[in-house]
């Protein structure tokens, strides 16, 4: 079984994804804030979890989780980083410091677990690096510009580092979910559609990922129709995405 730094899991997939793995053997070091997020994994899966607990924002406190996962396994077979955050742009109020929110956690917090995964999958079995991207990098949304700008950040990042580590052997998958209910999406004031449970996304990462493909895209339909939509010339895109928009308030 595999030794797994799975990141961002007290909640959502992360939390959903991480039991799923357990059940299955492998060893996981769950990240999160605060270790108590954590606690009824690590009861409940004994030997399995090592707590790699902090701030990924913080360089210093990923370079110590690190530390500690390498102390106590000397290894990584498997990285999964999906831990992230989500934030919209109200109409007419650009605020820059949220799109520097999005990005800190979502870009450079991502980079800050790659520098310090690379090195222990080099010393893994058929390693194997996994980052969460999004649906939303395919096309355009309202209101959507940090979010969406910082993950079309990372299927740049992850696709240009896909072709440099190949020769080491170490096989990337991007992930791109549509709508899933987690915390997060709790928060949406608009229609999702064919939004899927947790568990089911879950589920199917699960069971996908053995395969380790190049990418991995859910639901199906969903995922389809935005890339064709993304296809589209750019005057339709925009007039396609000022249908969608709401009016500035005031």
């Amino acid at each position: 079984m595999s030794r797994c730094w799975l990141t961002g899991a007290s909640s959502g997939i992360g939390a959903a994804l991480a039991r799923r793995l357990l059940e299955q053997g492998h060893q996981l070091a769950l990240g999160a804030r605060r270790a108590e997020s954590l606690a009824p994994l690590a009861a409940r899966f004994p030997g399995q979890v090592l707590l790699a607990v902090g701030d990924l924002d913080q360089p210093e406190q990923v370079a110590r989780i690190a530390a500690e996962i390498e102390q106590a396994w000397g290894g990584l077979d498997q990285v999964i980083l999906n831990a992230g955050t989500c934030e919209y742009l109200e109409p007419g109020q650009f605020d820059p410091a949220l799109v520097e929110r999005v990005i800190r956690t979502n870009v450079l917090g991502t980079s800050q677990c790659l520098a310090a995964a690379l090195p222990l999958l080099r010393r893994g079995q058929q390693p194997h690096l996994v980052v969460m991207g999004s649906s939303v990098s395919w096309l355009a949304l309202p209101r959507a510009g940090a979010y969406g700008a910082s993950k079309a950040a990372l299927r740049y990042l992850v696709e240009s580092l896909r072709i440099d580590l190949a020769h080491e052997g170490i096989d990337v998958t991007l992930v791109n979910p549509g709508f899933v209910d987690t915390p997060l999406t709790r928060r949406n004031d608009f229609p999702m559609p064919q939004l899927w449970t947790a568990e089911r996304a879950a589920g199917l990462i699960a069971k996908r990922l053995p395969r380790r493909p190049l990418e991995l895209t859910f639901p199906a339909t969903f995922t389809l129709v935005l890339r064709l939509l993304g296809a589209l010339p750019a005057g339709w895109r925009l007039k396609l995405g000022q249908r969608l928009a709401r009016q500035p308030q005031g």
